[in-house]
């Protein structure tokens, strides 16, 4: 009889010794390469400075592009992402961390990205309650560029590995982001 793998319910997150961009995944007995922001991890976290935030955060739901594969498995709750999805990064505006249709006045960023790097997104409570204008946006855990390239600010993780992570994942899991 096959059992069923434990969940993960806490993902722990630290900067890769000798990088600023790079870092080390630590879950379910594992510890994974990631990409970081290009401006290392940091408790004070601004909009737009390339930073990770460091803290601990809870992994709210997944974003999936259904037009590139069937859902994911997974315990969280999941949205195809549509054409028309974006999330707005503009701080004077209302909207501001939060998912807005897209065609948008507001600076924002387009979910249904070309580059494939929004296939898969786990989208976290940072900076979300209380919001706060130029905290951080956005901030997500999402397939990485090619040779773990730095991210804007988020945790990047090779398609397959991210995967994997997003079916083990419980509802109610977090992430500890440590600099």
């Amino acid at each position: 009889m096959r059992k069923t793998p434990v969940g993960i319910g806490l993902l722990r997150v630290r900067r890769r010794p000798g990088t600023r961009h790079g870092g080390l995944l630590h879950g379910a007995g594992r510890t994974l390469p990631v990409a970081v922001g290009r401006s290392g991890i940091r408790f004070d976290k601004r909009e737009g400075d390339g930073r990770t935030p460091a803290g601990t955060w809870r992994i709210l739901h997944l974003l999936y592009r259904a037009d590139r594969g069937p859902r994911p498995v997974c315990r969280l709750p999941a949205t195809p992402i549509k054409p028309q999805d974006g999330w707005c990064d503009d701080p004077a505006d209302r909207r501001y961390n939060r998912p807005v249709p897209l065609p948008c006045p507001a600076s924002h960023e387009k979910l249904s990205r070309d580059d494939g790097l929004y296939d898969l997104v786990l989208v976290l409570d940072q900076n979300m309650r209380p919001r706060r204008a130029g905290r951080g946006s956005a901030v997500f855990i999402h397939v990485a560029r090619p040779g773990l390239k730095p991210t804007e600010g988020c945790v990047a993780l090779p398609v397959g590995e991210l995967r994997r992570l997003v079916a083990r994942l419980k509802p109610g899991a977090r992430i500890r982001i440590d600099p």
